[in-house]
């Protein structure tokens, strides 16, 4: 088991938690995320991912581009 800390910018509200939770929650390996919201624009929120496979670097920059928001950085 291993746990990625993502940054990312943009969320603005519980929905927009929602939408990337969702997301990178479909993702093969993933077993949990936890959001530290820091609502606005342009703040950045901190993401937590457990995971207990493999999760490449482009499937969490895909998830979070497909909800809608900006990746700032993958901290491993």
């Amino acid at each position: 088991m291993s746990t990625v800390t993502l940054n990312v910018k943009g969320l603005t509200c519980g929905h927009c938690v929602a939408s990337v939770t969702e997301e990178l929650s479909e993702i093969r390996g993933v077993d949990s995320v936890s959001v530290d919201l820091n609502a606005g624009e342009d703040k950045v929120s901190k993401t937590t991912v457990t995971t207990s496979g493999v999760v490449t670097d482009d499937a969490l920059r895909d998830a979070i581009a497909e909800a809608g928001y900006d990746l700032v950085s993958i901290e491993r």
